[in-house]
């Protein structure tokens, strides 16, 4: 089996909690594939082929491959492309051959996976390449599908992005919900500073909040829903003594005009929200 994992991901429990729904385990006449186990018999076996229909950027087949030796060990599976690569239409992606009831009943599981981990990663190397900013780093955010977080961001990095927050514990940071409990910006992030917190990421929607909030301690700007303009005035205002990352109202029209302000980051929560699937399919023959 190939060897992959992600840190803080159990991909063995992630497999088997997905299959268990699929099979419908611990309802009453659940537990089994009805049609393969009515229709194919225990015998038969199948090669299959599983190919990108458009161009894509890859990412999942590892956990793919993880669905289809869950239910044969010995399944013969051969992993064709690189995870992050990108192909053509028509490219093949994968090819295994083994009992023909496993591959059936694992067949939905590995290509939902496939297919929305391989959109994630399709649709950020749009926004990387659109962005055209070697001196930009394009970032995902926590709107994530919950339970899929780890694989989600890993599609953001198959796709040429980076990871902005994993959750709520590797780095404060203070939006506007946040400034209005505690008075101001300055006294939000102090209080974040106090308790001893590391990593303050601040979001300002007015330049006359940069200061205060990094006098006060931030250590990162999120600019939030700031034009070209102002962003750059911005970043002329922190001069470089923290990063600077512009947030909302971008998308493939704005996102060059604004990563090219001299932000250091750009980020951008429709990647994990709403990107499509992408177009993969699974075809078998009998042997």
């Amino acid at each position: 089996m190939t060897h992959w994992s992600l840190e803080g991901f159990d991909l063995q429990k992630f497999v088997t909690d997905t299959l268990a729904e699929d099979l419908g385990e611990g309802l009453p006449g659940g537990g089994h594939d009805v049609t393969s186990e009515s229709v194919i018999p225990a015998d038969a076996r199948f090669s299959g082929v599983m190919d990108s229909r458009d161009p894509i950027s890859v990412a999942g087949l590892p956990v793919a491959e993880a669905f289809f030796r869950s239910l044969e060990p010995a399944m013969d599976i051969e992993i064709l492309v690189e995870e992050g690569a990108q192909v053509p239409a028509g490219t093949d992606l994968m090819r295994l051959s083994g009992n023909a009831r496993a591959m059936l009943t694992a067949e939905r599981a590995a290509l939902n996976t496939v297919q929305h981990l391989s959109g994630i990663a399709t649709m950020v190397r749009e926004y990387v390449d659109v962005m055209d900013n070697p001196d930009c780093t394009l970032l995902d955010t926590r709107k994530t599908i919950p339970g899929l977080r780890h694989l989600e961001k890993y599609a953001v990095r198959m796709g040429g992005g980076n990871n902005h927050r994993m959750g709520l514990w590797d780095a404060a940071m203070i939006k506007d919900n946040h400034v209005l409990v505690a008075g101001d910006v300055a006294e939000a992030v102090r209080r974040a500073r106090d308790a001893g917190v590391a990593q303050i990421i601040c979001e300002v929607d007015r330049l006359d909040q940069i200061e205060p909030a990094l006098h006060a301690g931030a250590t990162r700007l999120l600019l939030d829903n700031m034009e070209p303009p102002i962003l750059r005035e911005a970043v002329a205002m922190v001069a470089g003594r923290v990063p600077t990352e512009a947030s909302g109202g971008i998308n493939l029209d704005t996102i060059k005009a604004k990563a090219a302000t001299g932000v250091d980051y750009v980020s951008v929560g429709r990647l994990t929200q709403s990107a499509p699937a992408a177009d993969i399919g699974l075809d078998f023959t009998p042997e």
